[in-house]
């Protein structure tokens, strides 16, 4: 197991190198001037040299490159004479030194983002951490709904199949997987956040905190995450509910589950007892990918609902090319693709016996 887990770790560090080497040429190629968007278009040439000196902008490509992977590394070395990029005596590190010469050091620290080019004197990590928690709450609702609610629906067209009943809940569930998530956000904000709203008491837009009248504290609004939960949730709900029908179709067709119909069981203590736990493998790769896809994916739902999340972000920084939190955005998400896929190999094997790993 040991070896198994440090395998993965190895083939994850390799995945996040190449990311970060694509993330980094992609948008050090793009046209316009990261030293001067920070200065808001300043045409000034000693606070533009200033500045590209400060961030290593005036240097070659491939110096860039390993400054931004120093930047990201947790063992970085660093200059000591207070002129070079990497210099500690910036104060952009919080770090812990392991060996000093007397021009460099090498230290132990977190990853460093940098600074957003907009948001001035915020690091990306602190932009982030605003407003990764917002998506990761809206994300963990959507994928609830679509697994309890996908699973039980499954289930019971599995045991109606064919009925009128299993042809409603196949229509409802394409229909699903073929609105797009922009347009079902239109409709769902227009419907029930406006025509309706009488009914509903819901919001077009809104995020999870908001201003209270006064405007002196924030208090969290539960009701405006109804809308963007449902919104996106409702592909991966027609995901759960496809797959969850024909695993457990399959399933029943196995001999230990003709034993158990020999044994006199009804068709629910069939499914709770025996066929649930081996049908649910499809679902959780299903539902693994969808809920990394989510933190990437709700770009469009939580702009549409003006939910202030990661999403919304990386809109706003693409609309003013904030490239750092843009470029920390795409790293964070990646890293947690990667630490949700080592996850779902693990659950394989407490799921079923087939795959566990000896």
């Amino acid at each position: 197991m040991i070896s198994y887990i440090l395998n993965k770790i190895g083939y994850a560090l390799l995945t996040l190198f190449g990311v970060v080497t694509v993330v980094f040429l992609l948008f050090t190629v793009l046209p316009g001037d990261p030293a001067r968007m920070m200065l808001d278009q300043n045409e000034d040439p000693e606070q533009l040299a200033i500045i590209k000196h400060k961030y290593g902008f005036d240097q070659p490509i491939l110096t860039q490159y390993g400054y931004y992977l120093n930047d990201l590394s947790p063992i970085s070395i660093h200059d000591n004479t207070g002129t070079n990029y990497t210099s500690l005596s910036s104060g952009k590190y919080t770090y812990t030194t392991l060996f000093s010469t007397r021009t460099h050091t090498l230290v132990l620290k977190e990853p460093y983002l940098r600074e957003s080019f907009q948001k001035t004197g915020k690091t990306v990590v602190e932009v982030i951490s605003e407003t990764l928690p917002n998506t990761i709450v809206l994300a963990v609702s959507a994928i609830t709904l679509a697994i309890l609610l996908g699973i039980f629906l499954g289930i019971v067209s599995a045991n109606a199949r064919d009925s009128w009943l299993d042809k409603l809940i196949q229509v409802i569930s394409t229909l699903g997987m073929s609105v797009p998530s922009f347009f079902s956000a239109i409709l769902f904000a227009w419907l029930f956040g406006y025509v309706l709203h009488n009914l509903t008491n819901l919001n077009m837009t809104g995020s999870l905190y908001e201003m209270d009248d006064f405007g002196e504290a924030t208090t969290i609004k539960w009701k405006n995450i109804v809308l963007p939960a449902i919104v996106l949730g409702i592909r991966p709900l027609a995901v759960v509910i496809q797959l969850m029908r024909n695993s457990l179709l399959e399933v029943y067709n196995q001999e230990y589950i003709r034993t158990a119909q020999a044994k006199g069981l009804n068709k629910w203590q069939i499914v709770w007892r025996h066929a649930l736990k081996n049908a649910l493998n499809p679902v959780v790769t299903a539902v693994s990918g969808w809920f990394a896809s989510m933190l990437a994916g709700a770009v469009f739902v939580e702009y549409i609902f003006g939910w202030n999340g990661l999403g919304k972000e990386i809109v706003d920084a693409l609309n003013t090319l904030d490239l750092p939190i843009i470029m920390g955005s795409v790293l964070v998400i990646a890293s947690m693709f990667i630490l949700i896929n080592i996850l779902v190999d693990l659950i394989y094997g407490l799921l079923d016996p087939k795959v566990r790993i000896r």
